[in-house]
């Protein structure tokens, strides 16, 4: 949704969808194009090529309007993803709830400790749900970054289940800022900093819940294609990749209209 593509593909595309355009347009007033002899081919060619050059705003007429049907595809493609994967995306029994749990919003977060538009964006989810007052925030474990992606995840979760909610808060508002690798001893070492028994939530890091709890999410993340994060679902939409404050704020608004 805040991603776009480069502009020369787009207008590649546009310029493909345009001649098919045209080429349907001279089917239907009685040209038969693949019938057409090369002398015939190629004149109607060079007919439309004139034409673009003469007004090449129509390209970028096309590529606003391709745009305009893609971003709705996908829109329509990711609300029926959300309708699908609705009880694993907002009630899946473990997944660490922030902000007013019965708040009129929901919103999903796929991320990754390591990901640095997940950081960037941290602060201003936190904004947004601290003044907003009426969003439920549901966090998702999403490591896809590579082994200290994992270690970090495994730890949060495993903090979870050893200390419960408020530990885990503050040992996920931890890892989002760690500049460092983590391992075992300076993630046990950041655990006794918040008060909490670093050794008990490592021992519990490759237990067979932590697994099951990411395999589930992974799963989840495959089934609504998401392979970047971080990534939303904003009650039924889908947010693809870092969205600025003022976008989430337009996002919550058209939801409660």
């Amino acid at each position: 949704m805040f991603k776009s593509r480069p502009l020369s593909s787009v207008l590649l595309s546009s310029a493909a969808a345009l001649m098919l355009t045209i080429g349907g347009s001279a089917q239907a007033e009685g040209f038969d194009l693949k019938n057409m002899s090369e002398a015939e081919r190629a004149a109607f060619g060079d007919a439309v090529r004139g034409y673009l050059l003469e007004n090449p705003g129509v390209i970028f007429e096309a590529a606003a309007l391709y745009e305009e049907q893609q971003a709705a595809q996908q829109e329509r493609a990711d609300e029926t993803l959300v309708a699908d994967n609705a009880e694993a995306l907002y009630n899946d029994g473990y997944s660490f709830v922030d902000g007013n749990p019965d708040g009129d919003v929901t919103i999903v977060e796929f991320l990754d400790y390591r990901c640095g538009y997940c950081r960037k964006a941290h602060p201003e989810v936190a904004e947004l749900i601290e003044k907003d007052g009426n969003i439920r925030l549901i966090v998702k474990e999403f490591p896809i970054l590579g082994e200290a992606s994992m270690i970090s995840a495994r730890f949060a979760i495993a903090t979870q289940i050893v200390g419960g909610d408020e530990a885990y808060k503050a040992v996920h508002e931890a890892l989002i800022a760690m500049k460092g690798n983590p391992g075992k001893s300076p993630l046990v070492r950041l655990a006794g900093t918040l008060g909490l028994d670093g050794d008990a939530i490592w021992a519990e890091t490759e237990s067979e819940e932590v697994t099951r709890r990411i395999a589930e999410t992974r799963a989840l993340g495959q089934k609504m294609g998401i392979n970047g994060t971080p990534s939303f679902a904003f009650g039924d939409q889908m947010v693809r990749g870092y969205a600025p404050l003022p976008a989430m704020k337009e996002i919550v608004a058209e939801l409660r209209k």
